[in-house]
């Protein structure tokens, strides 16, 4: 296994790192890196209707999406970030991902005293207070597992950056809130964000029996990285370009998050599919828009066209038939 311990806290960067070891390098990798101010929205969601855009325009917090699914996150330096990078089993449920991947963290604090543990789909919890979101990405036969670990993050900034404002009627899927912590309420006194990233990487990455190494990034692999980053990640299409479409609203909050529907439709013909949300996925919901846009406005036609589709890999944990009630 590869270990990465990054010192660049440049957002923009970072996500497109995480680009990086998923779709090129082909060993494990574990990454623990940090970023300044920002907010990580999920790749499905509407970024304006996630974030505080006032605030995080006067405070001057970077806004960016990623890979994987999920809700909006905020991170600053008392944030600390993992990434796990492997080789995906076919048909792997990604409750198990979960599991395999935040196990590492959970022996540490264990080890501490801290008594953490997995809650939910992908929340990591102490006491019932969230201190960790975890969120997975897939890429041909690469599965990449990221998480936060809130350690003395400003919860003041994350309230008021990710706050919700009062939006006109059907426009937006908030993600959902929920109380947070930080580590270093639990943890030993006087334990600083230097020293827990150290013991992280120790119970980690510092086991010889892991057969793991230190291995920073390369100059040709920041040069890739610089220019997935200049085209992708600092760019406003990206960040901000699955704004919502003028049309007709569906959504509804199912056991696997939100989804929300707009449709185009005229003359009982569905021209234009959008769906965002915070629910998890393997495959891109593009593949799902892409197949109903043309399509007649009625259940069987829609049932018809998602018939190829085994749905559960692009909506994790919702109904098929409550997919099919939210477009009629």
């Amino acid at each position: 296994m590869r270990c990465i311990i990054d010192s660049t806290t440049d957002p923009y960067w970072n996500l497109a790192v995480e680009e990086y070891l998923l779709t090129v390098p082909e060993e494990p990798v574990f990454r623990l890196w940090r970023n300044a101010p920002a907010i990580i929205v999920g790749r499905n969601q509407n970024t304006p209707d996630q974030i505080n855009s006032e605030y995080v325009r006067e405070q001057g917090i970077a806004v960016v999406r990623r890979l994987s699914g999920g809700g909006a996150v905020f991170h600053d330096l008392g944030n600390i970030n993992f990434t796990f990078v492997d080789a995906y089993v076919p048909r792997t449920d990604p409750g198990e991902a979960f599991a395999r991947f935040t196990r590492p963290i959970l022996d540490v604090l264990h080890s501490l005293g801290v008594a953490a543990e997995l809650e939910g789909r992908n929340d990591l919890v102490i006491e019932g207070r969230k201190f960790s979101g975890n969120a997975i990405a897939l890429y041909k036969n690469r599965i990449l597992m990221h998480g936060t670990l809130l350690f003395s993050a400003s919860i003041r900034d994350l309230s008021l950056a990710l706050q919700v404002k009062a939006r006109e009627r059907g426009r937006g899927v908030a993600s959902n809130p929920r109380r947070v912590c930080n580590l270093s309420e639990y943890l030993p006194k006087g334990m600083k964000t230097e020293d827990f990233l150290e013991v992280l990487k120790r119970h980690i990455a510092g086991s010889p029996d892991k057969q793991t190494r230190e291995q920073p990034l390369d100059p040709r692999e920041c040069q890739i990285i610089e220019t997935l980053c200049r085209k992708k990640y600092r760019t406003y299409a990206w960040n901000y370009g699955r704004a919502p479409l003028r049309g007709d609203l569906r959504r509804e909050r199912f056991a696997g998050g939100n989804v929300e529907i707009l449709l185009q439709v005229n003359n009982g013909i569905m021209e234009e599919v959008k769906i965002y949300g915070d629910y998890f996925f393997l495959y891109p919901t593009e593949e799902i828009e892409q197949a109903l846009q043309g399509c007649p406005h009625n259940r069987e036609a829609i049932a018809g066209r998602l018939a190829r589709f085994s749905l559960d890999d692009y909506f994790r944990d919702i109904p098929r038939e409550g997919l099919l009630d939210l477009f009629i």
